[in-house]
């Protein structure tokens, strides 16, 4: 795209987490005039009593989150440019077409907030603009309807939506790639690992095994299924 052309804030829709099969876009009617990334980590402060303050121990880091506001105008007060980045630089009023903003709510929550019937769970999305490419899924979405027309038809809204990071399950274990014993970890069963083993790998010794077995609710922990994810939690170490 050539400098100076405006770029529009786009909302991509996917079917599957490796975001391969894209089913929809959206773009933004009219950029927002700001957006906010959140990040968070959790961590332990239990402490026994009569002790004085512990470190906090730090257990995970949680999915971060985009907060975005995206306007709805059908005033005419608001002047649009197009979809098209590279469409002619003819500015034109946004105006009302009969319906106020139904239509262009309804095109937005499309994208970012129907459910997707075959996957029985709402779609994976990409948040493109500028420097932001954000990968992840909706978890709220709420629209305020600010004026209307003399029938009730709304013709401006503000929709405040807020989004949660999202990596397929190769991209996310392969950054935690991380042996600590005291870290939460996630992994996956390849071909000839046992629990034993796996657990060897984690906490440098194989004798937690039946703890793993119980947490992860495996009641044939001899058979392992490659492909198969579990959960290897902080554990306190026995001598």
């Amino acid at each position: 795209m050539n400098e100076g052309k405006l770029q529009k804030l786009v909302i991509r829709c996917y079917k599957d987490e490796k975001f391969n099969e894209e089913i929809s876009k959206y773009t933004a009617l009219l950029n927002p005039e700001k957006y906010s990334e959140s990040f968070k980590a959790e961590y332990k402060t239990d402490q026994a009593q009569g002790t004085s303050n512990n470190a906090p121990q730090y257990t995970r880091s949680l999915p971060s989150e985009l907060d975005l506001e995206f306007l709805f105008d059908r005033t005419g007060v608001i002047i649009h440019y197009g979809d098209d980045p590279e469409a002619s630089s003819d500015d034109t009023v946004y105006k009302d077409q009969g319906n106020g903003i139904i239509e262009d709510i309804a095109n937005f929550k499309k994208t970012v907030y129907d459910y997707n019937g075959e996957k029985h769970k709402p779609n994976y999305l990409t948040v493109s603009w500028g420097a932001l490419l954000y990968k992840g899924v909706l978890t709220e979405l709420s629209i305020e309807y600010k004026l209307f027309k003399p029938d009730g038809t709304p013709i401006r809204a503000i929709a405040k939506a807020k989004f949660i990071s999202f990596e397929d399950h190769e991209k996310r274990t392969s950054k935690e790639n991380n042996q600590s014993p005291d870290l939460t970890h996630y992994r996956t069963v390849k071909a000839g690992d046992t629990l034993s083993l796996m657990t060897h790998r984690i906490y440098g010794d194989p004798k937690y095994y039946l703890e793993i077995a119980k947490v992860n609710n495996l009641h044939n922990f001899r058979k392992l299924t490659p492909g198969q994810e579990l959960f290897f939690p902080p554990l306190t170490k026995t001598s």
